[in-house]
């Protein structure tokens, strides 16, 4: 009997390709047909989610949606951005008849929604700027919005708790997520924003661990995040130890969720603390401005065994040890900080932790000060995945945007792209080389013509790896406030495997 199969390599590049989720390849390829082992296809489905910004009825919040142009996409698609409150409103309005409830009815003719209306891909969309308390948004792109989809969420708070400039990359849903550099100190107030945008809810665990180890929690276990929602919540409610320096375990049971942590201090303004990257024996923390006044290292190792690190700087001459700060010890499952103190020393760079005998995995994270006195202003910034094969950025004006580019093991040749303004010019490309263990701030290309803002997209033209991070400031009557967001990999296309020209047969 003659049986016609379709092979499972290319079920599963279909699949890949349609949902963007997976990374599929051969371990075993190898000799001629090593190179159609894979292939990066363009994903054809993004979701986003944007933590609620502010409460702060000072707070003034505009977001920026941007799609970079990828070769292979198809030639139509849609981006949206929509309120949870309201997403919630929708499905309780949907319900069977008696089941809707009166509040789901109100949240939906109450509910703030934003508003992005994406552009064709290469030029950024502005949304409406909002005022006071918004809600949680959730977004998905699909077709040719899709590949690189990034939504900047910038918010001014003129005084008060957390004053300054705050700024996020909305991000992916996923499972798990380690944030160092949490605080439960009488003046900070850190929550941990929990969005959901499946049609179930998810259930999370949050697990904090601190100077000698975990802290018992009182309410953090088994967390319910309802379908389409967000919940903030406040970390010094989950423990009674006040504890400077902490790092907050995300780990999701049931479901998926995006996670941020919003660190406001009554003194020293506030940013957004975003996710460190995963676990590793070795990490880069790229971007520290070259005016920060202060630095304050703080990492966690969760395994069960001690880390030791080498600590470096990678400034623009090469790499160099900060004074009397050479190595640090982590014990397995507590975290540990180290004041740094001005250490770029007016120069631009970039903290490189890297192993000094066997590798334990590790995460960590930097709290950056600017300006002096009364005066001063917080941002964070967490470890981060190298830049990989494109890495995008939106929310760029002609003056207060740095670009920081750093190559800890190797020269490499960086190409960047300013887009087309959000309200009008010509994107402009230039190349930069980078030397081995520097970082650089590099003169950003403007567009031609520029009205409004920018996307920048950064693209290696190299193997060597390369870290990078955008700043964006602005003065407020003398306080120098900030933001920081790290670059890694824009998951604009996804690795899948090849199949052979013909559908594979298996004869029997």
């Amino acid at each position: 009997m003659n049986r016609t199969t379709l092979s499972l390599i290319a079920g599963t590049a279909a699949l890949a390709a349609v949902t963007g989720f997976a990374t599929l390849s051969q371990p075993d390829a190898a000799g001629p047909d090593a190179a159609k082992a894979a292939a990066e296809l363009p994903v054809e489905r993004t979701s986003l989610l944007c933590p609620s910004p502010s409460t702060s009825d000072l707070a003034e919040t505009s977001y920026t949606s941007f799609t970079p142009v990828t070769k292979g996409t198809s030639g139509d698609g849609s981006a949206e951005l929509e309120a949870a409150t309201e997403k919630s409103a929708d499905a309780a309005g949907n319900a069977p008849s008696g089941k809707a409830s009166g509040k789901a009815s109100a949240k939906k003719k109450t509910a703030a929604k934003p508003v992005v209306t994406p552009k064709a891909p290469g030029t950024p969309a502005v949304g409406d700027t909002t005022g006071g308390a918004a809600p949680a948004l959730l977004g998905t792109a699909e077709g040719k919005f899709a590949p690189g989809w990034t939504v900047q969420e910038t918010t001014e708070v003129a005084a008060g708790s957390g004053r300054g400039l705050q700024g996020v990359s909305c991000t992916a849903p996923d499972t798990e997520f380690w944030f160092p550099g949490v605080s439960t100190l009488a003046d900070r107030t850190d929550y941990v924003h929990l969005t959901n945008p499946d049609d179930s809810a998810a259930v999370v665990d949050l697990e904090l661990h601190g100077k000698a180890g975990a802290l018992a929690t009182t309410v953090g276990e088994g967390i319910t995040v309802p379908a389409h929602s967000s919940e903030p919540i406040l970390l010094s409610t989950l423990t009674a130890e006040k504890q400077e320096d902490l790092t907050v375990h995300v780990n999701v049971r049931s479901g998926r969720v995006g996670a941020a942590v919003q660190a406001l201090d009554e003194k020293l303004g506030g940013d957004w603390l975003a996710a460190s990257t995963d676990p590793a024996g070795s990490q880069v923390i790229p971007g520290i401005p070259k005016d920060a006044t202060a630095v304050r290292l703080v990492a966690y190792a969760p395994g069960e065994a001690d880390a030791d690190l080498k600590v470096q700087l990678a400034s623009p001459s090469g790499l160099i040890t900060p004074a009397g700060h050479e190595t640090l010890h982590i014990k397995a499952g507590m975290t540990t900080s180290v004041d740094l103190g001005d250490v770029t020393r007016g120069e631009a760079g970039s903290l490189v932790l890297t192993p000094t005998g066997s590798s334990v995995p590790v995460v960590a994270a930097v709290r950056v000060l600017r300006g002096k006195g009364d005066k001063q202003e917080s941002a964070f910034i967490p470890a981060t995945a190298p830049v990989g094969t494109r890495a995008t950025v939106a929310d760029n004006s002609a003056k207060g945007s740095t670009l920081s580019l750093t190559a800890p093991k190797g020269t490499a040749k960086v190409k960047v792209t300013a887009s087309a303004g959000s309200g009008g010019g010509t994107a402009v490309s230039k190349t930069y080389t980078v030397r081995a263990g520097t970082t650089q701030n590099v003169e950003l290309p403007v567009p031609t013509g520029l009205k409004g803002t920018y996307a920048l997209t950064v693209e290696p033209l190299t193997d060597t790896p390369v870290y990078a991070s955008r700043t964006l400031a602005v003065t407020q009557e003398g306080v120098p406030g900030f933001t920081i967001q790290t670059l890694p990999d824009d998951r604009g296309t996804v690795a899948v495997p090849q199949a052979d020209e013909d559908v594979a047969v298996l004869q029997k």
